[in-house]
């Protein structure tokens, strides 16, 4: 059974899920609602807020014992699917006996080699961690680290507050602008809730999705285990 930490944010729950359910359609060919793998989802509250710093300690915490609640329902593989969870990604594997993907590794090892200088779209915390760029960095990639971070923190805000699609698409122009200025020509996003919305990015910015990368590698890992 596969285990998911989710609900960081709420609205990005069904979304990931439904990617994972297109993997499976994919890479298989999944029809019948028998031939989807069993999953047991936790959507943890977790202590992110727009107006303060993210108090580390408690945060891992609370993750930490979402991982623990699907780890007692039987799940033999286990996702998280929140980028800045994985700053704590060293301790939280050590925490939890059965194996729990690396969403930061297993988007950088999915990075094109045709990619030249990326761009990397995340929450303030995940950019601030420097989990990515060191990540990247240390296949090679050329990270911009420019002052786009507002117009991202603005984005994440409507996410939050059922903005309409006209408002989505102008905050994502803004960025690709921004991107497309400084010579980026592909996008990084590291954040569920902005996996969400993609379909109001600009059509002509090149993306890497780390949530589709998770996504992806959560069905392959799965039929591993159901064909061993």
């Amino acid at each position: 059974m596969i285990g998911i930490l989710a609900g960081m944010g709420p609205r990005s729950t069904a979304p990931f899920i439904d990617m994972v359910v297109t993997e499976c359609q994919r890479q298989y060919g999944a029809r019948d609602d028998i031939e989807f793998p069993k999953i047991m989802i936790c959507s943890q509250p977790a202590p992110f807020y727009e107006d303060r710093p993210v108090d580390h300690d408690v945060l891992e915490a609370a993750i930490r014992v979402g991982l623990e609640d699907l780890e007692r329902t039987g799940a033999d593989l286990l996702a998280i699917a929140c980028n800045t969870a994985h700053v704590y990604f060293p301790s939280l594997t050590e925490a939890v006996k059965p194996p729990l993907l690396d969403m930061v590794s297993l988007t950088a090892e999915a990075m094109p080699a045709a990619a030249g200088t990326l761009g990397l779209i995340a929450a303030r915390p995940t950019v601030e961690s420097e989990i990515y760029q060191g990540a990247l960095a240390a296949r090679g990639f050329d990270v911009v680290d420019v002052g786009w971070q507002g117009e991202v923190d603005r984005l994440l805000g409507l996410t939050r507050s059922s903005a309409g699609s006209a408002e989505l698409a102008e905050a994502w122009r803004k960025i690709g602008l921004l991107l497309r200025r400084l010579g980026v020509d592909t996008a990084v996003v590291a954040c569920l809730d902005l996996s969400a919305i993609r379909l109001h990015a600009p059509a002509d910015l090149p993306v890497i999705d780390a949530a589709e990368c998770l996504a992806s590698e959560i069905v392959r890992r799965w039929l591993q285990l159901r064909d061993s």
